[in-house]
């Protein structure tokens, strides 16, 4: 994601908030430009060290997207924050999505699920992968709300119309002033949605095209959901857990699969047996996947893998 940003953005800071001591280590032994990384140390706070044992490790990260939000926004006193999940993977400038937003405060982006993935009654209509807040009244009533409902309530199961940090989303455009919801169809594109769209490659950009109006826009990011990783050689594939068509395949997890690749790469400078989050287990993942992979591509897994 970091290097995705790069090629796309002249200027920005990433914050980067680190919750095992192993990444904590590799981020500062890199140095890279354009990142700041807050330990736990630093931003935990006594309300968050409350209810960290309360909560499965998945629970508390999602509990720690709006305090971190809080947290960066206050500390650093920044114009505006976005907060991004770091399964996304940019394409192309989020800049139009900025300048979206406009003089309104606060960003939200729809899961705009397909027909056959529809799960906005348990997960929400709104994804928690890229929020913007501006540091003004708007914004801070908006963020102040989210942290205090996600620290009082947090959870991986759907309890009062609420399910995680997510479906607290869901009445924003009402309940706050200043709420934004993207528009831009090239931001938020994952699997839950891609069923709706066609993708093409034109003078080497891709384009989304909604199949329902033909309307086309460029692909800003891809959310990559539910993507398993393992080693290939000396690359590092990233497939769906799901079924994706052979033209996703190819113009949209290739790219990601090669970003892993130069991520890991650079990761390797300073830890050359690095291998956290890979599977070793290669023969379970060519079963896996091929139930949902082009023939020539589980042709390919065949011949390297055997």
């Amino acid at each position: 994601m970091y290097q995705s940003l790069k090629e796309h953005l002249d200027d920005f800071c990433l914050y980067v908030f680190p919750f095992d001591d192993e990444c904590l280590k590799i981020l500062k032994e890199l140095n890279l430009p354009n990142i700041v990384v807050v330990s736990l140390q630093e931003f935990e706070d006594e309300e968050l060290l409350k209810i960290k044992n309360t909560r499965s490790p998945m629970e508390y990260c999602w509990t720690c997207s709006s305090n971190s939000t809080w947290y960066t926004l206050k500390k650093y006193n920044l114009e505006s924050i976005t907060y991004i999940d770091a399964d996304l993977y940019f394409y192309s400038s989020p800049e139009p999505i900025f300048n979206e937003l406009g003089n309104d405060s606060i960003l939200i982006t729809e899961h705009r699920f397909s027909r056959d993935k529809d799960k906005a009654a348990l997960a929400g209509k709104y994804c928690v992968q890229f929020m913007t807040f501006k540091n003004n009244p708007d914004g801070w009533r908006a963020l102040d709300w989210w942290r205090t409902a996600c620290l009082n309530w947090c959870y991986a199961k759907y309890e009062d119309n609420k399910f995680g940090d997510q479906k607290y989303l869901d009445d924003w455009m009402t309940r706050f002033s200043g709420v934004h919801e993207l528009q831009h169809l090239g931001g938020g594109v994952a699997i839950w949605n891609i069923n709706n769209y066609n993708i093409s490659m034109e003078s080497g950009s891709l384009q989304v095209i909604e199949k329902s109006s033909a309307k086309k826009f460029p692909l800003i990011f891809y959310h990559f959901h539910s993507v398993k990783l393992f080693r290939l050689g000396n690359r590092i594939i990233g497939e769906s857990t799901q079924p994706i068509i052979h033209n996703v395949q190819k113009l949209i997890y290739n790219s990601y699969t090669r970003g892993l690749t130069q991520a890991f790469d650079v990761v390797k400078t300073v830890r050359p047996d690095f291998s956290l989050g890979l599977s070793p287990n290669l023969i379970y993942y060519r079963k896996k996947l091929g139930k949902f992979l082009p023939t020539k591509i589980k042709s390919f897994f065949k011949k390297v893998i055997t």
